[in-house]
């Protein structure tokens, strides 16, 4: 989409799209293309697997990591 759309359903104005887009352009999560004089947007595919990746080890530690005090509590 281009950011004219995005920002059309947001409660945020077009500028502040702009930039959002430009950090997740640089975290690799969006990727654009010209289209004639406007920038259309999607999600990078990749990029978001990386971050699903990520999140998964964080998930899976923080739950190892609560997992271990909820047995240790249920010990005493």
């Amino acid at each position: 989409m281009a950011v004219g759309e995005l920002a059309h359903d947001l409660p945020i104005s077009r500028p502040a799209v702009s930039q959002h887009l430009k950090v997740l352009k640089c975290a690799g999560l969006v990727q654009d293309r010209a289209a004639g004089t406007r920038r259309i947007y999607q999600l990078n595919p990749h990029g978001v697997a990386a971050l699903r990746a990520e999140l998964d080890v964080f998930w899976g530690r923080a739950l190892d990591a609560y997992k271990l005090i909820a047995d240790d509590e249920g010990d005493e």
